[in-house]
């Protein structure tokens, strides 16, 4: 095998583990998305057959509560009665954070990063979920110090998430870590690889062409 080859090969292995990454954090992605999607309808299923509509059952008193409401508005109550806005609002976010993922490189310093849009992108997807099936969300945790609107385990999953997201941002990123949000490169497949690996030989073989000239 010659040198030029050498270096092709180890292109084409090169891009195909970065592939093998991207699948894999997506899939992980999808996964964490899932199972926190599952565990919001659970909670939600329990309060149903557990709990009388408005019923106070401490669990620390005077700090915790349940306390089963039906919610058509946003998370904590607001916005009571617009179904048609949320159905977009949701659909939108989720098709945003879904983009960002795809974009998002296979690197171990971003999985927080994806751990914040998963968070956010469960919640959303929870109390959609809801809204379709019920026509209202089922909330029934109650902070009682501050008279807290009643929420649930979705309403905590965007909140915990968008906290996340923020700490990040303003604390650990860079502003250049981002930069691939501005690009049009997505995730990069097997046939990518072969196709980049072609494009660097052609590219080769014409800068060779031309020293000879």
């Amino acid at each position: 095998m010659t040198t030029e080859e050498k270096r092709e090969s180890g292109s084409l292995r090169d891009q195909r583990n970065s592939a093998q990454k991207k699948r894999s954090q997506i899939a992980w992605f999808l996964l964490l998305v899932a199972a926190s999607v599952a565990a919001d309808q659970w909670t939600k299923r329990l309060a149903l057959n557990a709990f009388r509509a408005y019923e106070h059952i401490p669990l620390i008193p005077g700090v915790l509560e349940f306390c089963r409401i039906e919610n058509r508005g946003a998370a904590f109550g607001i916005l009571q009665g617009h179904m048609v806005f949320f159905y977009g609002i949701t659909a939108v976010v989720c098709l945003l954070i879904l983009t960002v993922t795809i974009k998002t490189p296979a690197e171990k310093k971003y999985n927080g990063f994806l751990l914040a849009l998963a968070m956010i992108v469960s919640g959303a997807i929870g109390n959609l979920i809801d809204r379709v099936v019920r026509q209202s969300v089922v909330d029934f945790i109650y902070f009682v110090p501050i008279d807290f609107p009643v929420f649930n385990v979705a309403d905590i999953f965007v909140t915990c998430g968008t906290g996340l997201l923020m700490i990040l941002i303003l604390w650990f990123y860079r502003d250049g870590d981002f930069a691939f949000l501005s690009s049009s490169t997505v995730c990069p497949t097997a046939s990518d690889a072969h196709g980049s690996a072609r494009n660097q030989k052609e590219q080769e073989n014409r800068t060779e062409k031309k020293k000879l000239k």
